[in-house]
């Protein structure tokens, strides 16, 4: 069954690409048609699309690595941020910081630097600070908070990286790239599909069609969250289960092993008493 019903891609104007004369030639095999100069996707194809990145996604998930989103785009970062929040998945909607993959050890570091930051707040020595001391300080913290505050949680590289608008994050998808990181994407009529692995054809300048797609990613994301949680409950039971069978078994051993030597005993005070006689 489709994780997107073909009326709702409908209505949130899924279909509506760019003006043909701005269009990209590899974007041809996922076009209806054109409309007033305007090209129009095939929808049943951006099902298809969504379908094929979203089981690639939800195996990602439950291997229990991360994704990756980058939209800084104006119509899509809110809806990015509230949708992705609820998965516990990184995120960019700021600026995209040059060699955020591929310098990814200095990121890590103005990311410990934040951290630094807090715990210095947090001291006694702060309280005795100039106010214009304290002032730099904030202004610093609240800078590094709007651009590296959703991905303070990134310990290392990300797993995959799912982007809106390739032409606009075109930096991201080729450190992707460089790194061999696998990429999906929401791909507009006027980009090219081969520049990531994962291409959705899809209107990426929508707020609707941006959220209807990256609600069904996360979607995907979470039942590869839950299915990660429940194999890791079964695992349990069964080790549990496996301990509480040999701890019974070795119970078993031990009264067998008691029960011989009483035998053994016994025997050999019957012997005792006969050499007697």
């Amino acid at each position: 069954m489709p994780r997107t019903n073909f009326d709702d891609l409908l209505k949130a104007g899924v279909h509506f690409g760019h003006l043909k004369r701005k269009w990209n030639p590899h974007m041809a095999p996922y076009i209806f048609m054109e409309r007033n100069g305007i090209h129009i996707i095939d929808l049943y194809k951006t099902q298809a699309k969504i379908d094929e990145a979203a089981a690639a996604l939800k195996q990602i998930a439950h291997s229990g690595k991360k994704v990756l989103f980058v939209a800084t785009k104006k119509q899509a970062k809110d809806v990015v941020s509230e949708v992705v929040k609820n998965v516990n998945m990184p995120y960019v909607t700021e600026r995209w910081p040059g060699g955020m993959l591929t310098n990814f050890a200095t990121i890590r570091k103005a990311v410990r630097k934040m951290s630094a930051i807090d715990r210095q707040m947090a001291s006694s020595n702060y309280k005795n600070l100039s106010k214009r001391e304290k002032l730099q300080i904030e202004r610093e913290r609240t800078k590094l908070e709007k651009n590296l505050g959703s991905i303070s949680e990134l310990n290392r590289l990300p797993s995959a990286l799912f982007v809106v608008d390739i032409i606009k994050e075109h930096i991201a998808v080729a450190e992707a790239k460089k790194l061999g990181i696998p990429t999906f994407a929401i791909v507009d009529t006027n980009a090219d599909p081969n520049q990531v692995d994962f291409p959705i054809p899809a209107n990426d300048d929508a707020a609707k069609s941006i959220e209807l797609i990256v609600k069904a990613m996360c979607d995907a994301i979470q039942e590869g969250l839950d299915e990660r949680k429940l194999d890791k409950e079964k695992r349990e039971e069964d080790d549990s289960v496996e301990t509480d069978e040999e701890n019974e078994n070795d119970s078993d051993n031990f009264e067998d092993e008691n029960g011989e030597d009483a035998n053994d005993d016994d025997k050999r005070q019957q012997r005792r008493r006969r050499s007697a006689k």
